[in-house]
């Protein structure tokens, strides 16, 4: 029998389902940059659950701003939002420098594009760096070249892809300076902005890299999408929308929209904010159970609660019997997910839930 050209891999066992479920992990995230870069209002737009516009009014961040973000239920966030005024800068390098550098699992550099002193903001990226390779040389480090929107579109490539390579030149350089090797400093560069998803995909990527277990969402994922007959599955997180993992089919994988995860991203996190505006609710409260849109004979989509921590969305081709089954099917399957609701010790086995029959 040929297999399905969709298929996953076969389920593991049950010990080694339990094996890849480990224990709470926190992460250290450094937010690093210079003052007015746009630290913070990234930070607040994606963990807060602030508008763009409503950003305008926060003040500069004072020292250091530490805040621990539960992102699904065993990673813990403890985000370090570090002001960027020069005397905190030369207060991280030197008195606090051991305090501040020491265990980082991701550094995320912001550059703001419209800065008139690029020669500076590179020096200090680079004392930055030093300090990061001094105590956690391990630590992953991500490059958000900001405010992209203040480019001119036609030239944005262009002027993104000439500071990312002179940020690398620089970094390439103080690694030599230092004896170091090159190969085992990667930077990751996303060009972004508040005022579209471009900072949606940045920050899904990051999590995406930190998520424990990411094998076992990945895999009942995909038995998941197989066995209800999906184009696309999105597994978001229930507070920041951002999409934690995602399964293709070879149909779903023909659609041109490249961007179309954070662009759900982007338009279900305004959704909840228009939901939270018109009934009064907070902000991180749970606004929707579940949305329908079904599109005549393009295709049906989903959203529905999954876990207590995830939303799952659901693109299948069109038609009521299939839709309905689906929808089921996701329901029976939140068991198969349970442990993104946090860290307990024992994983449901990766099991393929059967389709309904026709």
């Amino acid at each position: 029998m040929t297999p399905h050209p969709d298929h996953p891999p076969a389920d593991a066992g049950p010990s080694e389902v339990r094996n890849e479920v480990k224990k709470p992990k926190k992460k250290k995230v450094l937010l690093m940059g210079k003052s007015g870069s746009g630290k913070s209002s990234m930070r607040s737009i994606i963990f807060s659950n602030y508008i763009a516009r409503d950003t305008r009014r926060l003040g500069a961040t004072i020292d250091i701003d530490l805040s621990h973000v539960k992102f699904l239920g065993n990673l813990t966030l403890n985000l370090w939002d570090c002001g960027g005024q020069e005397a905190f800068m030369e207060n991280y390098l030197s008195q606090q420098r051991v305090h501040v550098f020491s265990n980082v699992g991701v550094l995320i550099y912001v550059f703001d594009i419209e800065s008139r002193d690029v020669d500076r903001d590179l020096a200090t990226y680079v004392s930055i760096l030093s300090a990061l390779l001094q105590y956690s040389p391990a630590a992953k480090i991500y490059i958000l070249i900001h405010k992209m929107d203040l480019v001119v579109p036609t030239a944005r490539e262009t002027v993104y892809d000439e500071r990312v390579r002179t940020v690398k030149q620089k970094t390439a350089e103080y690694i030599n300076s230092v004896g170091g090797d090159t190969s085992t400093v990667e930077l990751t560069p996303f060009a972004t902005s508040i005022w579209d998803q471009s900072l949606y995909k940045a920050w899904a990527s990051i999590i995406h890299d930190l998520v424990p277990n990411l094998a076992v969402i990945e895999r009942n994922l995909a038995n998941l999408g197989v066995a209800i007959e999906a184009e696309e599955l999105l597994l978001f997180e229930r507070t920041s929308f951002l999409a934690v993992s995602s399964w293709t089919s070879t149909e779903g994988r023909r659609n041109p929209t490249e961007d179309r995860l954070e662009r759900m991203s982007n338009i279900m996190k305004h959704f909840k904010q228009s939901i939270s505006r018109f009934t009064g609710t907070p902000r991180n409260a749970e606004q929707f159970i579940r949305m329908e849109h079904k599109a005549g004979t393009r295709f049906n989509l989903f959203i529905l609660k999954f876990t207590t921590n995830t939303y799952l969305m659901v693109v299948l081709p069109p038609g009521e019997a299939r839709f309905n089954a689906a929808m089921l099917n996701c329901q029976i399957a939140i068991e198969h997910f349970k442990f993104l609701d946090g860290p307990a010790p024992h994983a449901v086995t990766a099991t393929v839930v059967p389709p309904a029959s026709s």
